[in-house]
């Protein structure tokens, strides 16, 4: 995978940690900046979020997970002009998940458009 910081690219990683930070994760206005209106998770957990959903959640304090604390190097690919792909780690408290989201340019702003997390375990990377 790539990893050329572009101007596509830095947005969308800067947008990913974004979406990390417990104010933007209270803000329904925040996440509506982030998240596309089409956007669809396939949480760790197992569940499936639309935005709406997810949105809602996090609002209400029903994390999907626990909040990573702890985030690998960020992978990235620029896709096409306008889609970036990211990869990363996360791990809290011993949970470990891999994640991807996809990154979309919209006429206002970058924004996610997937993301999945896929839990595993010590050593079974």
């Amino acid at each position: 995978m790539t990893d050329a910081r572009t101007p596509a690219v830095q947005a969308a990683v800067d947008g990913e940690l974004r979406l990390l930070e417990p104010a933007v994760r209270s803000s329904p206005e925040l996440l509506g900046e982030l998240l596309h209106p089409e956007f669809r998770e396939f949480g760790a957990s197992g569940r499936y979020w639309d935005r709406t959903s997810i949105i809602e959640a996090l609002v209400a304090g029903e994390d999907p997970g626990p909040r990573p604390v702890v985030v690998s190097p960020i992978q990235a690919a620029q896709l096409a002009p306008d889609v970036v792909h990211l990869t990363f780690d996360t791990e809290n408290n011993g949970r470990r998940a891999h994640r991807s989201s996809l990154w979309l340019r919209t006429d206002d702003a970058w924004q996610m458009y997937f993301h999945q997390g896929t839990p595993f375990s010590a050593g079974r990377e």
